[in-house]
């Protein structure tokens, strides 16, 4: 995909706005997304994914990094930056000695053709994704977030993007990203880079020039803002701001491995210390309430920002010719304030004063206190180290080296990029319970060092509902601590996790009269430890909870089974007729392979749902009727019961029934003004109608006249009323 990237202002629309007229004449990127798992993310062919690099558009300040991402709007990225730098440089370009040179990609800015020059961007998968078909129509996400360039069975991965790209300080950079769709394994990416002196100085490698690269940097910027959900262009309930990450909190582990912190560091089961940071939603003074995990307080109270987000170390090498891991990288993990002056103003890598203020950033070392540490309960979005104005919230960079090389040598860097947190189900038990005052005596059992540690550190009270919400979102730190080790043991086992079986090459829906058939490939049979399939039907639209929460009795339970119904069918089925739907609603599938547990456990492995999700409806159609039975449903239509009628995806809908095959519709008002035409070709006794006119208006309260006209010309009128 091309788009035109578009930096903004974190102040308000306006300087939004102002910006995006300056700069809209910026460099285009090409971007890739990864997305089988439950995190969801796009790639930038620069190297690094910039603030609304994707898209340009200013609702799009969260974008990407979905967790959990079967649920709309879950994003936790803001922005990233990579920068590049050494000292004592030697330009050919312009012919000058530089005290620092620093090539950039983001926050804001790119320059894809001068600076950080795109060579190779393919996405490899060990099988393509699942062709899915609702009526005929192509109705899977996937057929835009997954462009598969190149299948190759043998990966260890199942999913692999490639990215190589000259930089124009003669360093060769190849970004490999690993992803996989094992249920342990689906909420991390692992990042591998080779940074290698090749001396050119464009794609092509017409201008070379051979010099060591000295005190060479590698300095990631991470701005998380968690999460979409809850924010201004969403859900709207959290303070605007903290939708690009004002009230973010940044915290770092690891960083001295000679001298660890017992309260917090943690270790890997061979005693290694674990180097990483992570990042959640923390207090703002725009909250009328504690809001922790971002709790939906002016609605049911559920969790909708209780997410932690963060990265892992996994290999650092000690220089170009020892290739053994350096626990003492990342060597910078100091925060950087998102507004700061070099990252709002447009990068330039012929800026000796910029590029020199740049590299310091980049190689400063660790700070006494972690942001987050120097924040503690007081709120996020007022934090203002030396009293410096701070209106976008504070980004973590984590920096390796220094490194010299020689022509021809390079270094290699991998980390795991992770979120996780507490589940869907106890985000809506937690938050439901805080907003109700009820059960929130039942604090989490047998909390971990880590968790009491965020407990002391970040809530501003251990008991009451607060502290009850605060210590179950705090768990989340634990899930997040799990996750890395699982990435880290990903990486020792070279890239390999378990093998989880492939989905079925081709997942096919048809409406009907009195059934939904679905029909599915059998490729999956051919799987050595293939176990079955499982069918999930899901009401009103893709992300439906497939959970209750009981209040009253402080449980969850399963959704009833008209709303989410689940199937299971052995070898040898690839095909079912669901005679359960009911009429005028609209339904969603996905299919999911199943494994013999044999490789995992015992624990039966599954191929990922997002292969086979539908994104287009399928419901029930009535054989055609007659003119003289036709009937609107409902009438009277009234607002106030919208969501019983035909629920929370149609709730303006009303459904024209039992009328001939072929028909023109027109629906006029009560005094003959034309609404709305619609072409009836289906050969089904069913249409449906969302009360919107030609012009794009919902109808308002009154009478109305629906003309029903056959190619025959016979003719039927029936009458509705509407209430608003």
């Amino acid at each position: 995909m091309i788009v035109k990237l578009m930096p903004r202002s974190m102040l308000n629309l306006i300087p939004i706005i102002f910006q995006f007229l300056l700069l809209s004449s910026g460099y285009a990127e090409e971007t890739k997304w990864i997305a089988v798992g439950d995190l969801h993310n796009w790639f930038s062919e620069a190297g690094c994914e910039i603030e609304v690099g994707r898209t340009g558009q200013i609702d799009d300040q969260q974008d990407g990094l979905r967790w959990p991402a079967f649920y709309s709007v879950q994003d936790n990225q803001a922005a990233k930056a990579m920068w590049l730098g050494c000292a004592a440089f030697y330009d050919p370009i312009v012919d000058k000695d530089y005290e620092h040179k620093v090539v950039h990609v983001g926050p804001r800015f790119i320059d894809v053709s001068n600076e950080t020059m795109p060579i190779e961007f393919i996405l490899k998968g060990k099988y393509d994704h699942t062709r899915v078909y609702v009526d005929g129509d192509p109705a899977t996400d996937l057929n835009y977030f997954d462009i598969v360039d190149e299948i190759d069975e043998n990966l260890t991965s199942d999913r692999l993007l490639i990215n190589r790209v000259q930089m124009s300080m003669g360093i060769h950079m190849t970004r490999k990203i690993y992803a996989y769709t094992h249920q342990d394994h689906q909420n991390y990416y692992i990042f591998e880079y080779v940074f290698k002196n090749n001396g050119c100085y464009d794609p092509e490698c017409n201008t070379q020039y051979d010099q060591t690269i000295n005190d060479f940097m590698a300095y990631f910027q991470y701005r998380y803002a968690i999460s979409r959900e809850g924010m201004v262009y969403d859900g709207n309930w959290l303070p605007q701001s903290a939708a690009w990450g004002h009230n973010t909190m940044n915290e770092v582990i690891g960083e001295h491995p000679d001298s660890p912190a017992d309260s917090i560091d943690q270790f890997y089961d061979d005693g290694e210390i674990m180097r990483a940071m992570f990042s959640w939603h923390g207090y703002h003074a725009g909250a009328a309430f504690d809001n922790i995990g971002g709790p939906n307080a002016p609605g049911d109270g559920h969790l909708g920002a209780s997410q932690f987000a963060g990265v892992v170390t996994l290999h650092a090498d000690k220089n170009a010719t020892d290739s053994s891991d350096d626990l003492n990288q990342p060597s910078t993990t100091w925060f950087m304030l998102s507004d700061d002056p070099l990252t709002d103003a447009g990068s330039d890598q012929y800026n000796a004063s910029r590029m020199t203020d740049e590299y310091l950033y980049m190689s400063q070392g660790h700070p006494e206190k972690s942001q987050a540490q120097q924040v503690g309960t007081d709120n996020a979005n007022s934090f203002s180290p030396g009293g410096q104005s701070n209106p976008g919230g504070t980004s973590q960079g984590v920096g390796y080296g220094p490194y010299d090389l020689e022509p021809g040598d390079s270094v290699r860097i991998v980390y795991a990029e992770a979120v996780a947190g507490i589940s869907r189900e106890k985000a809506y038990q937690v938050g439901i319970n805080w907003n109700n005052d009820l059960h929130t005596d039942q604090f989490p059992p047998n909390v971990s060092l880590a968790q009491k540690y965020m407990m002391n550190r970040y809530s501003r009270t251990g008991s009451g509902e607060d502290g009850y919400k605060n210590a179950w979102v705090y768990t989340g730190v634990d899930s997040l601590i799990q996750t890395f080790k699982r990435a880290r043991k990903t990486y020792n086992d070279l890239f390999v996790t378990p093998g989880t079986p492939p989905p079925p090459t081709d997942f096919n829906i048809v409406s009907g009269g009195d059934r939904i058939s679905l029909s599915w490939a059998n490729n999956a049979e051919d799987w050595p430890t293939f176990n079955g399939y499982r069918l999930t039907r899901l009401k009103f639209k893709p992300d439906t909870t497939v959970f209750v929460y009981d209040l009253e009795n402080g449980e969850i339970i399963e959704q009833d089974e008209s709303i989410a119904h689940v199937w299971e069918f052995g070898s040898g089925q690839t095909s079912f007729d669901d005679l359960s739907a009911n009429r005028g609603f609209d339904y969603y599938y996905f299919l999911e392979v199943l494994d013999d547990g044999s490789q995992n456990n015992n624990i039966p492995l599954k191929s990922s749902k997002f292969f086979t999700i539908t994104n287009s409806p399928a419901f029930l159609k009535r054989p055609p009727g007659m003119l003289e039975e036709i009937r609107v449903v409902p009438n009277p239509y009234n607002i106030a019961g919208r969501d019983m009628q035909y629920g929370v995806s149609a709730p303006d809908r009303l459904m024209f029934l039992n009328i001939p095959g072929e028909c023109t519709i027109r629906i006029f008002t009560e005094r003959g003004d034309l609404l709305k035409t619609i072409q009836h070709t289906d050969g089904s006794g069913d249409e449906a109608w969302n009360s919107i006119t030609s012009s794009r208006q919902i109808v308002t309260s009154g009478l109305y006249i629906a003309h029903f006209e056959t190619p025959a010309g016979e003719n039927a009128i029936r009458k509705f009323i509407v209430v608003r």
